[in-house]
């Protein structure tokens, strides 16, 4: 299988920079994997963003910690199968955090984790939850995909090489800047630390950079809006997988700038 995998897309110039691309894409890979927690006006989704990620062809959404920020999502994530919040959150806590899937006849298995250093140390041991997640999923499917997001890369990385062998794919979000180290480990996972943001290239992850530069220059609390003015940058990884090993064959790691002009009539 070839699966197209984006990490964090920021409000609605990635939205659209996604349709753009996947109009020439989507029939080269057969599922496509998108971190939507920013995708919202920057924070969290909701349901219209939800059926709109759809209608481009998207099969499987993952999330994190902003994945709260717009409170419609506690009245639609109970209900959809392919929208999935950290599993490590404690029991109770609406939605899932993991699913299998199927396409063109191979089912897969997707995870969505989240790392505790400098984010939240209340959450379940991503790790030791990906033991228990493994003994389950590895009974239905050799395919398992797992975004771990989270803030550290040695976090990522240490979590990369305890997953070898085990999971097809571990690739890092959150951060939104995409990372050179994607590689295949020696036991078959393939990896990236962070497969980095979609949205406006000139700012600061993706929001105005005047407020985030205030917050560092002033010491006060800002509230930050998504840069809609400038090109966009996409940033994805493509993987290959085996379909009945689970092993990886190949790991590439895809920039694409695309212009304000190229998205006006998206």
């Amino acid at each position: 299988m070839r699966f197209l995998i984006f990490g964090d897309i920021i409000g609605k110039p990635a939205r659209k920079a996604l349709r753009y691309f996947l109009a020439g894409y989507r029939d080269f890979v057969d599922a496509v994997i998108v971190n939507v927690e920013n995708a919202a006006g920057g924070f969290g989704i909701t349901k219209s963003v939800y059926d709109e990620l759809l209608s481009m062809g998207v099969d499987v959404m993952t999330s994190g910690n902003h994945i709260w920020d717009k409170k419609e999502v506690y009245t639609f994530i109970d209900q959809v199968d392919n929208l999935l919040r950290p599993a490590n959150y404690p029991s109770g806590v609406p939605g899932k955090g993991y699913g299998i899937y199927q396409k063109n006849g191979v089912s897969f298995a997707v995870v969505n984790l989240m790392g505790r250093s400098l984010l939240d140390s209340n959450l379940d041991n991503p790790f030791l939850l990906f033991d228990r997640l493994y003994e389950e999923l590895s009974k239905e499917t050799p395919i398992i995909l797992v975004d771990f997001h989270a803030e550290t890369t040695s976090e990522k990385w240490a979590f990369g090489i305890y997953a070898d062998g085990r999971a097809s794919v571990v690739y890092g979000t959150h951060t939104h800047v995409p990372t050179a180290d994607q590689v295949i480990l020696k036991k078959g996972t393939a990896y990236v630390s962070d497969v980095g943001m979609t949205g406006c290239w000139y700012s600061a992850i993706g929001m105005k950079p005047e407020e985030a530069i205030k917050r560092f220059t002033k010491g006060i609390p800002q509230k930050y809006e998504v840069e809609e003015k400038e090109d966009v940058v996409l940033n994805a990884i493509v993987v290959e997988v085996d379909d009945i090993t689970g092993i990886a064959r190949n790991i590439e790691r895809i920039q694409s700038y695309i212009s304000k002009e190229e998205l006006k009539e998206v």
